[in-house]
């Protein structure tokens, strides 16, 4: 049986319970998350190997089901944890953000986007729909594509936005190399899609660029 390393009622989940969640360390949130460790290594040495072996927690969510798996200690029942607990925090980034006018809340956008693409090993382009109020509608992964690309239709996506008859999208992609810095194509495409999406009268209000711990936005940065 694995030895505890903490006192009676000291444990990450008590200690959650009892001083909240944002009083425990990485390790500790994640040890929560998997409950067990296995012979001589409890959940909480489980959860530091884990961080260590792929650096980070991002690391960790970032690699892929065979990688993980082929972690002693960890099956199928704690990586399907895993992957609930970032589907409801990426789930409840997507509530609060169709809750919000998208121009009053851009740390919400780019939360979300961050929760829904940082992560990903191929490139994700999707596009957020939005009303004449700027509130979300849909948020559709329209192209998908290798470690360092995506092909991008600008007919496509104004077909989607005249077929949910959004007024306005924000477009957002991934890069799985972890820079968020546009490259040369990501400003020629956003270019091509202002200007296609103009002749409909939808206006592209942003294109975020998801990276490792960090997002690129085009407007804030007066490339829109």
């Amino acid at each position: 049986m694995a030895k505890p390393a903490w006192e009676p009622g000291e444990g990450p989940r008590e200690r959650l319970l009892l001083r909240g969640a944002e009083s425990l360390a990485d390790a500790e949130l994640l040890a929560v998350l998997l409950q067990t460790g296995y012979r001589d290594c409890n959940a909480v040495v489980l959860a530091r190997q884990l961080l260590h072996q792929f650096d980070s927690l991002s690391g960790l969510l970032r690699a892929d089901a065979a990688t993980i798996l082929a972690c002693q200690g960890v099956g199928r029942g704690k990586y399907a944890l895993l992957l609930a607990a970032v589907e409801l925090a990426r789930r409840l980034a997507l509530q609060q953000l169709e809750q919000a006018d998208v121009m009053s809340s851009p740390q919400r956008t780019r939360r979300f986007l961050q929760l829904h693409l940082a992560g990903r090993t191929r490139e994700i382009f999707s596009v957020i729909f939005l009303d004449n109020q700027h509130r979300v509608m849909r948020c559709d992964d329209l192209f998908m594509g290798t470690l360092d690309g995506a092909a991008v239709y600008p007919r496509e996506v104004a077909v989607r936005a005249l077929q949910y008859r959004a007024a306005a999208v924000i477009l957002a992609h991934n890069h799985p190399s972890g820079v968020a810095e546009p490259s040369s194509a990501d400003r020629r495409i956003t270019e091509r899609l202002v200007a296609a999406l103009g002749l409909l009268d939808i206006r592209v209000l942003d294109h975020i660029i998801v990276g490792t711990g960090q997002a690129f936005s085009f407007a804030e940065s007066g490339l829109l």
